[in-house]
C-alpha cells in the first residue's frame, strides 16, 4: 500500500488512543446458523430495513445479496449497499477480499522493566539512564528545564518531549523558540522530520500516514506483526509548525502470538457496520431536567419560565429539528489486520478489517473486529435489554437499552421454536480513549423470521425473560 496522505478521524481535543509500539522487533512473527441482524437509524431514529444475513454466525460465506425480509417488508439490500432511508451508512465501491479460516491473535508479554525504558532512551538518544518514579521510569531533562524528556510508563505507554518544559520567559544565553504560525509544514518535510525516529524505533517497515491539527502535522507509523498491517498500535510524532517532531507517542511491548481466531467475511463486517446503533445524546439542551429545583423567597417549589413543574418527568422536546442524516462512507479497500482489543479475550491485538474509504469528501481509515463478537466477548454479562410492547403477529420488536456515549451497538436475535433470544454487544473501540461516563438511551430495532407467537423473548446472556416498556435513559 502506497504512504499516501490521510485524515484521521480524531477530533482536536480529544485524546489520542496511547498510541503505538516502540519496538515491535520483539513480537513473535508467525504467521451458528440462524442468526439475524438488526438494523436502525443511529441514534435510534427507527427501523430502516432490517434483513436476514443467511450468513452464519462466524462469518464465513459467500456474501451473496440479502434475501427479501420476511413478511412482504421492502426487500433486503446487498451488503455496502446504503439503504434508500438512510439508515445503512457504509457503501462498497468494488469487490471485497475473501477471508482465510482463522487468524491469530497477539497477547503482550510480561511487563514493562527498567531494561525495556533503558532501551527506548538509547533509540531515542539520551545519554542517561531512565530513574524509576511512582508511576515509571524518566530520563531528562536537563538541570535548567531544557532539553528532551522521556517518560515510560508502568502501562507500557511512552512518551517523548523534545523541549523539555516550555516557557514564555526567554532566559539570558538561551535560544527562545520561535513564533508560531498557523500553517502545517508539507506531508514531505513532516516524514523527512521524523524519519530518523522511525529508523530508530524499527519501525522502517510500518505504514506511514500524515495528517494535520491545526498548525501541527501528525506522523503516524503502524507497524506489521506478523505479517499483518495493524491499527491502533501505532507510534504518533507530533511535527510543529518549524519543523521538528516536538512530541513523539508510542507503546512499549513484547507481543507473542496467542490464538487463533475464526474470521467472519469483509462482507459480513460490513452487514455489521450498518446494522450498528449509537446512543441518543440529548438535542437542544437538557433545559431544566438536569437543574435543581429552583425554589421561592419561601423556600418553596417553583416552576421554571414555561410554567411547567420542574419537578415533573423530562418530556423530549418536539420543536427542535430533526439531525442531519448520517454521512454515507464508501468503502475502497479492506485487508484483514490486527487492531487493538477492548474485548475480553486477554489479546492485545485481534484479527480485524482494515477499511479505507472517503467519508464527505476526505480520506476516513477505520477497522472492525474479524473475530466473531462471540468469542471476543465470551464472558458478558445481562445486556438490561427492554423490548417495547409487541403483538403475537409481530415480525418486528422495538429493543431499547441504556448505553455509553462513544462506542456503537449491534443486537442480535436468534430464533428457536420456544423462544427468541436477544443478544447486545458493544463494538469495542481503542484502548484506553478518553469517554465521558454518561448514560444515555438507545434503540434498535430487530426483524423476525417468522412473527413472535406465543414465543417467550429472552436475554441470550442470562436466559431470563427481557421485560417489557422502555429502559431508563
Amino acid at each position: 500500500m502506497s504512504e499516501t496522505e490521510t485524515s484521521t478521524n480524531e477530533k482536536p481535543g480529544r485524546r489520542r488512543p496511547p498510541l503505538a509500539v516502540a519496538l515491535v522487533a520483539a513480537a513473535v512473527l508467525a504467521a451458528g446458523g440462524g442468526t439475524y441482524l438488526a438494523v436502525a437509524q443511529p441514534g435510534g431514529g427507527g427501523v430502516d430495513t432490517a434483513s436476514r444475513t443467511g450468513v452464519p454466525a462466524d462469518g464465513r460465506g459467500g456474501g451473496p445479496a440479502l434475501s427479501p425480509s420476511p413478511g412482504g417488508t421492502a426487500p433486503g439490500i446487498a451488503p455496502g449497499e446504503p439503504d434508500p432511508s438512510g439508515g445503512e451508512r457504509y457503501r462498497v465501491a468494488g469487490a471485497l477480499p475473501k477471508a482465510p479460516g482463522t487468524a491469530y491473535a497477539y497477547r503482550e508479554q510480561g511487563k514493562v522493566t527498567a531494561a525495556d525504558a533503558a532501551r527506548l532512551a538509547k533509540a531515542l538518544g539520551f545519554a542517561g539512564t531512565p530513574v524509576k518514579g511512582p508511576i515509571g521510569w524518566r530520563v531528562g531533562p536537563q538541570q535548567d528545564g531544557s532539553g528532551p524528556t522521556l517518560t515510560v510508563y508502568e502501562t507500557g505507554d511512552w512518551r517523548y518531549e523534545a523541549r523539555g518544559l516550555t516557557t514564555d520567559d526567554c532566559p539570558k544565553g538561551k535560544r527562545c523558540e520561535a513564533e508560531p504560525t498557523d500553517r502545517p509544514v508539507s506531508d514531505e518535510a513532516a516524514r523527512r522530520a521524523a524519519a530518523p525516529l522511525v529508523e530508530a524505533l524499527g519501525l522502517t517497515g510500518a505504514e506511514v500516514t500524515t495528517s494535520t491539527q491545526g498548525p501541527l502535522r501528525l506522523v503516524t507509523a503502524d507497524p506489521r506483526v506478523g505479517g499483518l498491517p495493524t491499527r491502533l498500535w501505532e507510534t504518533v510524532f507530533t511535527v510543529d509548525a518549524g519543523g521538528g517532531v516536538a512530541v513523539a507517542e508510542g507503546r512499549l511491548a513484547t507481543l507473542v502470538r496467542g490464538d487463533a481466531y475464526p474470521v467472519i467475511s469483509a462482507e459480513q463486517a460490513v452487514r455489521e457496520l450498518n446494522a450498528t446503533v449509537r446512543a441518543d445524546w440529548p438535542r437542544g439542551g437538557t433545559g431544566g431536567c438536569a437543574s435543581p429545583v429552583p425554589l421561592d423567597g419561601a423556600g418553596a417549589q417553583t416552576t421554571d419560565r414555561t410554567g411547567a413543574d420542574p419537578s415533573g418527568p423530562c418530556e423530549p422536546r418536539t420543536d427542535l429539528p430533526k439531525p442531519a442524516k448520517e454521512p454515507v462512507t464508501t468503502i475502497r479497500t479492506a485487508v484483514l489486520g490486527l487492531s487493538a482489543s477492548a474485548g475480553r479475550t486477554g489479546a492485545a491485538l485481534v484479527p480485524s478489517w482494515l477499511f479505507e474509504g472517503e467519508r464527505d469528501g476526505r480520506a476516513h481509515r477505520f477497522s472492525y473486529p474479524a473475530v466473531p463478537l462471540e468469542r471476543l466477548f465470551p464472558e458478558a454479562g445481562s445486556s438490561q435489554l427492554h423490548v417495547e410492547p409487541y403483538t403475537p403477529r409481530d415480525l418486528r420488536l422495538r429493543v431499547s437499552f441504556t448505553g455509553g456515549a462513544c462506542n456503537p451497538y449491534l443486537v442480535r436475535v436468534q430464533e428457536t421454536a420456544t423462544q427468541v433470544r436477544l443478544r447486545l454487544f458493544e463494538i469495542p473501540g481503542g484502548p484506553r480513549v478518553m469517554c465521558p461516563a454518561i448514560a444515555l438511551p438507545v434503540d434498535a430495532t430487530v426483524t423476525l423470521a417468522e412473527p413472535v407467537g406465543d414465543r417467550a423473548v429472552v436475554d441470550a446472556v442470562t436466559g431470563r425473560q427481557v421485560p417489557r416498556g422502555r429502559a431508563a435513559g
